[in-house]
């Protein structure tokens, strides 16, 4: 899997930290990064659908992704 670097504002960070953990939604940052890149895309590719700017022959941007997490499965479903 690609490694990408970002830069984020630190309240961004914050945020994104208070759902990662023992205690949180996700078990790493990586996981919540790739959860919320999935899910964004899914929106887009919902608002391209509805205005028909959507190309049926092509995959949908996140098509295939979930199964590639490290922990089997999309993070957004584990019930931690």
């Amino acid at each position: 899997m690609p490694k990408i670097s970002v830069e984020i504002p630190a309240e961004l960070l914050a945020d994104l930290d208070e759902h990662v953990g023992d205690d949180g939604k996700f078990v790493n940052r990586s996981d919540a990064v790739r959860a919320s890149i999935r899910k964004n895309l899914d929106l887009l590719d919902e608002i391209d659908a509805r205005h028909d700017r959507l190309d049926e022959d092509a995959p949908s941007t996140a098509a295939g992704s979930a199964a590639g997490t490290e922990t089997g499965g999309p993070a957004e479903e584990t019930d931690e």
